[in-house]
């Protein structure tokens, strides 16, 4: 059994440092231990190596083989931050540069002590976020010349090379694959676009290089769903998902939406799954950016899917022919399910989809498609069956609302100002911790 304990959070080693309600100051971070000497670039990279950190982005690289790699392309590189979250029902990085700007930007000095970069750059789409940044910056100006760039948010704005291209001056949108930044980037320098969390931990295990395995192998997750208020917390990898059900208030949840929505879709018996990157992924699932919605009880993954892919569709960059007519079916087929509509070949469209359509678009956000469908016929076949025969009542809501289908996934970035970031009620913050 797995024992969690909330305590404060306000630890050393704890991306989670800054009180709720609170944006950190270089006064409370110089305090806290940041901005240390005591570790210099490659005693740091020795540590990230032995502590096995990998990405918090999605894609779960590790994080001193991708500074190796940028370091060892030659040349003067450029290190980037990357803030711009396109996940729906993702807000860890938005809340990371709005609370604690100076541990993301340690972070990227940090990186660029160890690959030798002349200059960096925090890229994102949050004006708030924007600007809390560019206090941070005036109240203590790094050796680094750092620029904040802003840019329009979409799902795939914060894909690496679209990142680079934004930087560059043309649209943040991908581009094809080779040239990867770290080969070719800003500026044809080396590159490295390193997720904002990533950085934070990079941040970290220079501070306190003793805690590296435990800084390691926490992560920050999102977890929302049903009527519950959602939730940032950082975790320690090992947490069953039915423990963060029951944290989030959905003990009886029906199964989950996983990392953001490139994990697809699991049902009740995939919550006794560690939150583990090697685990989930062996169950043809990923924690991803860390953002987990829980099903409620009762409720239908076909209308939840609905929502997803129709989001996707929508999302998409519209430079790849296969990807907009690939997540068009894809959206169009599900509708149909959740409208009761959908004809006899549907299953057999949707499973021919799910296994063609991944690696065949310039980004992720066509693989998302296809996974999500896949994820649906394997997690939910007697659902999916059973709207074949008619219209299922728990779906009626699966039409997209005038906001948009991807609305019921969005998540608002919790309050660290004082005042609503937006309309809606933003997540509240426990410090879930725990030894699994």
């Amino acid at each position: 059994m797995t024992t969690i304990r909330f305590p404060t959070g306000r630890r050393p080693g704890s991306v989670l440092g800054a009180a709720p309600g609170t944006a950190e100051d270089v006064g409370a971070y110089l305090a806290g231990g940041g901005y240390t000497d005591a570790t210099g670039p490659d005693e740091l990279l020795r540590h990230l190596a032995a502590s096995g950190l990998r990405g918090r982005g999605g894609a779960g690289f590790p994080a001193d083989v991708k500074l190796r790699a940028v370091r060892d392309r030659g040349g003067v590189p450029v290190v980037v931050a990357n803030g711009e979250e396109g996940e729906p029902g993702s807000v860890k990085d938005r809340w990371l540069l709005r609370a604690r700007p100076h541990l993301v930007l340690d972070g990227l000095a940090r990186a660029a002590a160890v690959t030798g970069a002349g200059r960096g750059y925090v890229y994102l789409s949050d004006p708030v976020a924007a600007d809390r940044v560019r206090r941070a910056l005036a109240e203590r100006e790094p050796h680094l010349p750092v620029e904040v760039v802003e840019t329009a948010h979409t799902y795939v704005a914060g894909e690496e090379s679209a990142v680079v291209r934004r930087i560059d001056g043309g649209p943040a949108l991908p581009t094809a694959k080779p040239p990867r930044p770290f080969e070719r980037g800003v500026g044809g320098a080396p590159t490295l676009v390193s997720n904002v969390e990533t950085l934070a931990r990079i941040a970290l295990t220079a501070s306190f290089p003793g805690l590296r395995q435990a800084i390691a192998q926490s992560t920050l997750v999102t977890l929302s769903g049903g009527s519950a208020t959602p939730v940032l917390t950082e975790v320690p990898y090992g947490v069953p998902l039915r423990t963060l059900a029951a944290e989030l208030g959905a003990p009886d949840a029906a199964g989950a939406l996983m990392g953001g929505l490139f994990g697809g879709l699991v049902d009740a018996r995939a919550l006794d799954l560690p939150l583990e990157p090697g685990a989930l992924a062996a169950a043809d699932t990923a924690l991803g950016c860390g953002a987990i919605r829980f099903l409620a009880a009762g409720a239908c993954p076909v209308s939840t899917a609905a929502d997803a892919v129709g989001h996707l569709a929508a999302e998409s960059a519209r430079q790849c022919g296969v990807c907009v007519s690939g997540t068009a079916a894809v959206r169009d087929a599900v509708y149909a399910l959740a409208a009761g509509t959908a004809g006899p070949d549907t299953l057999t469209h949707l499973d021919r989809w799910a296994r063609g359509l991944p690696g065949r678009g310039a980004c992720g956000l066509l693989d998302a498609a296809a996974g999500l469908a896949g994820s649906l016929l394997r997690a939910f076949p007697e659902h999916v069956r059973s709207h074949l025969r008619g219209p299922c009542p728990g779906c009626a809501r699966a039409c997209p609302p005038a906001s948009g289908p991807g609305h019921r996934l969005t998540v608002a970035v919790p309050d660290v100002s004082g005042t609503a970031a937006d309309d809606r009620t933003g997540p509240r913050l426990p410090a879930l911790k725990g030894t699994p």
